[in-house]
């Protein structure tokens, strides 16, 4: 196996901060990684003449490449050692294109800079922001031999995905003036001699890629001592102050996107604060979730708010009275109120929703990225622009039309009111009669709705292990409740006596004045957001602290690395095996997780994948933090620097108090079982 970085950078340019290269320390990092060959990839830039003084002095594989700003993300682009001068005039026409911050390339003008791309070896930016757009990777596909990462996490996921490209992680270093730590994320490849073409061939089969070189998948490098983690579930073991959390923090240092639980961070305290932070966090999931339920309402509220069916009701009864009467009068009719436009009716103008949603529906084809393969295998985006073209111009069309119908009932309007001035004849009152229609009908339907969603029912309910959540809607039971969601100081009493009414409850929150329009969809109806334990009940005090800690635990899924210090400090032995250990194995499963511990419950029951000791050990005059890892079935434990620890002592020491106190322990117990 075969150890590369196929991403560092030596020159700063736009995209990066500004940094001094050091040759010194790029020979110090390949030498102590072990590294087998390397890529310099700047961003949009290719330095011949530096690249050749590196290359000159290094003693593994190297070769140039250069990092693309294509018009969505990234891309590596790098080739064989040879015909240099070649490549720096193709890397300068990028150089050229890409002169500010936010300048990209198209995938044309790459094919047009570079020609044929199979010369190349090609590595987007996959599951690395920036990302490479889906729609963009197509185009490009069969020149790619595999997409980069940035954690391990998404590494194991994409590789046992057969449907996703092979998975590379790379350092995507800075390598630099007083540069202490060098990075730790390399990919190992199973092949021979290293050239472009047989790492492109090696790449493209994913049984060759790897993030260890004997240990597969299953293990990767952590810290750039050498010291190793798995990519499932590790425990860390040891005496006090020997460097347990201290290997805690430093991960969480030196890696991205972490979940870290320190110790005692959800131990159930004796104040009140904990109960108020409790609360305070139940009150903002049952905001999330009201606001969520709530806002398809709110579109339909929003609907209602300006219809005033009293309003409607009186513009009727005027339109018969003259109506009526205008009928009455008919004999008696005189010039002016005889002309055509003495009663005549307005144009309807509406504005044309819909076909301004239809134009937004397919802009959202056009530009969608995610299903731009399905969408594209029945639809030709250029059909799709060409949809949205003409719906455009439709809509434009009626917009100029829109514009001459209210320009002619301003007019209309005008010399009715001149002519109602030179007759006493009753002109008949306006009226849209379908408005009025159409507004009772919506107002019915909002009335039904309204009276739905006061209907007691749950709508979200979720299990984590024991615990229960449930999410509930139901009617207000009283002005007081209403008070409280609204943080207003104003009392819904009166407002109240019409709940039973939704319409004439919202006039009522209308006409009170005291109240923003745009928070009345809250008043409509009670959410709830409860946690129960296994018997259905609230949970109590200590409870909650167990639901946190699994919570927390599940909430690591949008993390790729879980670190957990100690959780022993805050909970009981039956909730650990029976709670805490199942979740953690289960998200193990998907993600690095690194628990520190000294209790048997968690070290021993658990059954991690690997085990990390630390030890304070004196040397001569020296103290020395030195970490044994291995698995758990090893007879031994090793550090990186090639010394070990017998495993059954350190998990008797660390777990079990030692092996007398274990066997004195386990003696005792045997006496009470019989």
């Amino acid at each position: 196996m075969k150890k590369i970085d196929l991403h560092m950078h030596t020159v700063p340019t736009i995209s990066d901060g500004h940094f001094d290269f050091s040759l010194e320390k790029l020979k110090e990092y390949v030498k102590s990684a072990e590294l087998d060959a390397i890529a310099i990839t700047n961003h949009d830039f290719f330095d011949l003449e530096q690249f050749r003084k590196i290359d000159s002095e290094l003693d593994c594989v190297i070769f140039p490449g250069i990092e693309i700003n294509l018009t969505t993300g990234h891309l590596l682009l790098i080739s064989e050692n040879q015909n240099l001068e070649e490549f720096k005039i193709k890397t300068q026409g990028v150089t050229d294109k890409i002169k500010n911050t936010g300048d990209s390339i198209s995938v044309d003008e790459l094919i047009t800079i570079f020609g044929d791309l199979n010369k190349y070896l090609l590595i987007p930016h996959y599951e690395k922001k920036p990302a490479i757009s889906r729609s963009t990777l197509s185009k490009i596909i069969k020149y790619i031999s595999a997409g980069e990462v940035d954690s391990p996490k998404k590494f194991i996921r994409l590789a046992k995905d057969n449907k996703e490209i092979t998975p590379v992680i790379f350092s995507d270093v800075r390598i630099r003036e007083g540069i202490k730590k060098f990075p730790t994320k390399h990919t190992y490849v199973d092949c021979g001699k290293i050239t472009l073409k047989s790492l492109k061939h090696s790449l493209r089969d994913k049984n060759k890629v790897a993030l260890s070189r004997t240990e597969g998948n299953s293990l990767f490098q952590i810290f750039d001592d050498g010291q190793k983690l798995s990519t499932g579930l590790n425990i860390i073991l040891g005496a006090r102050s020997s460097g347990k959390t201290e290997t805690l923090t430093q991960i969480n240092k030196d890696c991205e996107n972490v979940k870290y639980i320190p110790q005692f961070s959800l131990v159930q305290r004796d104040d009140a604060n904990y109960e108020k932070e409790f609360n305070e966090d139940i009150a903002r999931k049952k905001s999330v979730f009201a606001d969520k339920h709530l806002t398809p309402f709110k579109k339909v509220l929003d609907e209602i708010l300006n219809i005033d069916i009293r309003i409607n009701e009186r513009k009727t009864d005027e339109y018969l009275s003259t109506l009526l009467k205008s009928a009455d009068e008919a004999e008696k009719r005189d010039a002016f109120s005889k002309s055509a436009l003495f009663n005549e009716t307005n144009f309807e103008v509406t504005k044309d929703n819909g076909l301004s949603e239809l134009i937004g529906a397919v802009r959202k084809l056009i530009d969608n990225i995610e299903y731009r393969g399905i969408i594209d295998k029945h639809i030709e985006v250029s059909h799709l622009k060409s949809l949205a073209i003409e719906l455009i111009e439709l809509l434009w069309d009626k917009a100029y039309e829109r514009k001459k119908k209210v320009w002619v009932n301003d007019i209309v309007k005008d010399v009715k009111g001149k002519l109602h001035l030179r007759t006493s004849a009753t002109q008949v009152k306006d009226i849209d009669l379908y408005t009025v229609m159409m507004e009772n009908e919506k107002v019915s339907k909002f009335n039904q709705i309204a009276k739905l969603l006061q209907t007691e029912k749950i709508i979200f309910q979720e299990n984590i292990q024991e615990f229960k959540v449930i999410c509930k809607q139901r009617a207000f039971n009283g002005a007081g409740e209403i008070l409280r969601v609204s943080g207003q100081r104003a009392g819904f009493s009166d407002a109240y006596k019409e709940y039973d009414f939704p319409y004439k409850y919202l006039i009522a929150l209308k006409e009170n004045g005291a109240w923003t329009p745009s928070e009345f969809y809250k008043y409509f109806a009670c959410i709830e957001y409860e946690i129960l334990n296994k018997d259905g009940f609230k949970v109590s005090g200590g409870e909650r602290s167990e639901f946190r800690l699994l919570q927390e635990i599940k909430d690591a899924q949008n993390f790729d690395y879980l670190l957990i210090d100690e959780p022993e400090s805050s909970f009981d032995n039956i909730f650990l095996k029976s709670e805490a250990n199942q979740m953690l194995k289960q998200i193990a499963k998907t993600m690095p997780v690194v628990v520190v511990t000294h209790n048997s419950t968690v070290g021993a029951s658990i059954n991690a994948d690997y085990v990390v000791y630390t030890s304070k050990e004196i040397e001569g005059n020296n103290i020395i933090y030195r970490r044994y890892s291995g698995h758990p079935s090893d007879t031994d434990l090793r550090s990186t620097d090639g010394k070990s620890i017998s495993n059954f002592h350190v998990t008797m020491n660390a777990l079990e108090a030692g092996e007398d106190a274990y066997l004195d322990r386990r003696e005792g117990y045997e006496n009470i079982k019989n």
